[in-house]
């Protein structure tokens, strides 16, 4: 049997699973997608070795909170990619998917809510005011 999505669980604060959930609230979705959009934000720019210790140091605060995600396969896919950079780039491994994952939607997360509303807006055109209003 072929599975369609994995699912990660990744640790982040509270705080930013409260914004998790406020931003996939206004963009009427769930926090899945939401993630997924964070992650294909945030692969793109992972091209320096200052980009690869930036997402390292997203993983070095505590996160106390739990989140459970589905990814589709293919975007799970490129987490090993992701992880394989960092590696190359700064000599540390990252154990699992759910730790690089961690790392990225964090490293998303602290940008300004309403820009992460806009870049969401962008992708997904036709909901701004939802957005803007969730995160406000």
């Amino acid at each position: 049997m072929e599975c369609d999505e994995v699912m990660l669980t990744v640790r982040i604060t509270s705080a930013e699973r409260a914004l998790l959930r406020r931003l996939a609230q206004g963009h009427r979705s769930d926090v899945s997608e939401v993630v997924a959009d964070g992650l294909l934000d945030v692969l793109p720019t992972l091209q320096s070795t200052a980009d690869a210790y930036r997402l390292l140091a997203a993983l070095a605060p505590p996160a106390p909170c739990a989140q459970t995600v589905w990814l589709p396969a293919p975007l799970a896919d490129l987490l090993v990619l992701a992880a394989a950079t960092v590696a190359h780039a700064t000599g540390v491994r990252l154990g699992s998917a759910c730790a690089i994952l961690g790392a990225i939607v964090r490293l998303w997360l602290c940008q300004d809510p309403q820009l992460l509303a806009a870049h969401l807006s962008v992708m997904h055109a036709g909901r701004p005011t939802a957005l803007a209003a969730a995160v406000a």
